[in-house]
């Protein structure tokens, strides 16, 4: 059976004055269909690098990223990503941010992509927010029209780079649920980027632990046991919550450079 996701070998370098700087080393795993996987780590030990080589925005080093039985190296339709800031185009409505990027993937009339990105606002939560610029929504809702749009693409892989790491707590808080909302639709793959343990626990299926950088590597993959659909009240009262919240404090410390490495 063809892996959807499959990290094999994955490594990057850059080349500086003192040396080629390798910000991750032999980076492997697999994730299948459907599954909500986040890569957790220090802020620094290349979880971003690892996101950005599957998203096709950085060619790795050695190693590669294989989508469906097939290696890729560039960008595709087949992903899309949200970033820790909204990085909407100020000059146009939130439908019609979320309208554009359909119209790069899909043949639809102006009424049609009209009616789909509508669709996607809907889904998080922000619809009345459709007519509105950029400038003249808040933080998480400009953060909810990029999820939307990104959701719009209807991709196979869903990548999500800190995407709610600027935001306040409760805020934060609303948009996982959000996303925990939208997800649960279609369980597409998600890969989502994230340091915060308890955004983890509480998204994904699987977790991919990741060392401390330079030459950061997959230090551990723990399952999450929580059963789905999650609410986050179960969550946090589930008896094996903080045994699996200790275990990755536990494996975070040990990992952690020692101050001025």
């Amino acid at each position: 059976m063809i892996v959807p996701l499959e990290l094999t070998g994955l490594t990057k370098s850059y080349p500086t004055p003192a040396g080629p700087f390798v910000a991750v080393r032999n980076v492997n795993a697999k994730v299948q269909q459907s599954e909500f996987v986040c890569i957790l780590g220090h802020s620094g030990c290349g979880k971003s690098t690892v996101l950005s080589m599957i998203a096709g925005l950085q060619e790795a080093t050695e190693g590669g990223v294989i989508i469906n039985g097939r290696q890729t190296t560039t960008p595709g339709p087949d992903r899309a990503v949200v970033f820790q800031t909204p990085s909407l185009l100020p000059w146009l409505s939130a439908r019609d941010n979320v309208s554009l990027a359909v119209s790069r993937k899909f043949r639809k009339g102006r009424t049609a992509r009209k009616a789909h990105a509508e669709k996607y606002l809907e889904l998080v939560g922000v619809a009345d927010s459709a007519a509105q610029m950029p400038a003249e929504l808040s933080l998480g809702t400009q953060q909810c029209v990029s999820l939307a749009r990104a959701l719009a693409l209807e991709p196979d892989l869903l990548l999500l780079d800190e995407p709610f790491s600027m935001l306040d707590s409760l805020t934060r808080f609303e948009l996982q649920d959000t996303l925990l909302r939208a997800w649960e639709r279609d369980r597409k793959i998600v890969v989502m980027v994230t340091h915060d343990i308890d955004e983890a626990l509480y998204l994904a299926d699987r977790l991919i632990l990741m060392t401390d950088g330079p030459e950061a590597r997959v230090g551990d993959i723990l399952t999450v046991p929580f059963a789905r659909p999650r609410r986050r009240h179960d969550v946090l009262e589930h008896p094996e919550y903080y045994k699996y919240r200790q275990a990755i404090v536990d494996f975070l410390e040990h990992h952690a450079k020692p101050a001025g490495s």
